[in-house]
């Protein structure tokens, strides 16, 4: 159904865009359709410009909702292709540069969204970064050790926290964490080290917030085919080739989990860490 390494080896400058890569990402244009497991609800997506962001987003528009996302500054194009998305799915859209590295940040997106809808109803916490470093601990700088923790978790720890207030029963906080959580590449140990944490965030969330009726669950993606990927890793023509699929997933393949987890037919399900790795077990 989609393509397989190798990919043509190529590089760009962090944060990454869409329209270099090639192949072009399938976010799920072509392919998603609604059911309407979402209507009328609102949501926050960190990152939602690009990959599995603006997966979500396009199938969180196509299943009825409104869909207010953040994205850097330097993400502008991209941005404005998945505000197209969303509204040609007939819902409203609402793009926030943001940079969720800062608290003050994190306050005036929700804030916004709140302004926006009256409410959140769900908020996927998606946005991260990372950057390979293939000799390992002796070359991640402090500067890297800081961008890469306060954008993977900082970020999340802020907007849940404020998000709560603004969440009604019924509500639902989705966390982005990673394969790497459980099986850590040596070259990404810093990212590897987040994503175990944000884990335990869910985990530990969950049962925090059940009694007002707030689910908290995390999806776990193997090897995802997006900007994040040849901004940050040095060898593009062998990515996705680990996994037992033999491939890196395309966004659009991790979109369905996260409409799962945010639609009634979750009710029951919180503190869980759904895997799409690709065939790679994980506990």
């Amino acid at each position: 159904m989609y393509p397989r390494p190798d990919f043509p080896r190529q590089e760009q400058e962090p944060p990454g865009h869409t329209a270099p890569m090639e192949p072009v990402p399938d976010h799920g244009e072509g392919s998603y359709r609604g059911s309407e497991l979402l209507l009328d609800r609102k949501a926050v997506i960190t990152g939602g410009d690009s990959g599995i962001g603006r997966a979500v987003a396009l199938a969180f528009a196509r299943e009825g909702a409104d869909v207010l996302f953040s994205y850097l500054p330097e993400e502008e194009a991209d941005a404005e292709q998945t505000t197209r998305l969303v509204e040609e799915a007939g819902r409203k859209a609402v793009p926030v540069a943001c940079d969720i590295r800062e608290e003050q940040q994190c306050a005036a997106l929700v804030e916004r969204a709140v302004a926006e809808f009256g409410r959140i109803d769900v908020l996927v916490n998606n946005a991260a970064y990372q950057m390979a470093q293939s000799d390992g601990i002796k070359a991640i700088t402090t500067e890297q050790f800081d961008r890469v923790v306060r954008t993977n978790l900082y970020g999340m720890f802020w907007l849940s926290k404020l998000a709560l207030a603004h969440m009604p029963a019924g509500g639902s906080i989705i966390n982005t964490t990673s394969v790497q959580a459980y099986k850590p590449s040596p070259a990404l140990l810093d990212y590897a080290m987040t994503k175990g944490a944000i884990v335990t965030f869910t985990q530990g969330l969950a049962q925090m917030v059940a009694a007002d009726g707030i689910r908290v669950n995390a999806v776990a993606p193997g090897p995802v085919w997006t900007p994040l990927i040849p901004s940050t890793m040095p060898d593009t023509a062998e990515f996705g080739k680990q996994s037992p699929l033999g491939r890196p997933a395309q966004p659009a393949e991790m979109a369905p989990a996260y409409v799962f987890l945010a639609s009634s037919r979750a009710s029951y399900v919180t503190a869980e860490i759904l895997n799409a790795t690709g065939g790679t077990p994980l506990p």
